[in-house]
């Protein structure tokens, strides 16, 4: 097994939950490219910036947090025709954590006053470190094992 990365989606609260009920993940409106990096065995967290898709109601929390399952990715159908790019996910049982407390403490924001920055990629790797934080605030004081 090569070497675990750690990984951080932004997606609306309502797409993670259905997400998490499916047992997918979906990146950057379902594109295929960023997929292909992540490997069975990475553990992602999904960073929250609205409840839902479009609104204005803000959450500003991580949200989700699991393992990346065997498997490459596949396309399924989010309806009206639209089919994104996927790969299963087992994910965990965590809490929503808020960013606000965790942003002075997590080294892939380097800016702390423009602290969203970062959020606009909408997928990028983080250190083993940076998730050991946000798995914490999420409930988990050591990162789990696969």
């Amino acid at each position: 097994m090569s070497k675990r990365r750690y990984w951080v989606g932004v997606a609306a609260a309502n797409h993670i939950a259905r997400g998490k009920a499916g047992g997918f993940m979906q990146l950057n409106h379902g594109k295929l490219a960023p997929l292909k990096r992540v490997q069975p065995g990475d553990i992602i967290t999904y960073y929250s910036p609205v409840k839902e898709f479009g609104g204005k109601d803000s959450l500003r929390a991580f949200t989700a947090l699991g393992f990346v399952n065997a498997g490459e990715p596949y396309q399924g159908d989010m309806g009206g025709g639209f089919l994104a790019f996927r790969r299963d996910v087992h994910w965990l049982e965590a809490k929503q954590a808020l960013i606000l407390p965790l942003i002075e403490r997590l080294s892939f924001i380097q800016d702390k006053r423009q602290w969203g920055y970062k959020f606009r990629f909408g997928f990028f790797e983080i250190s083993k470190e940076d998730m050991q934080i946000i798995a914490t605030a999420m409930g988990h004081a050591a990162l789990p094992e696969a």
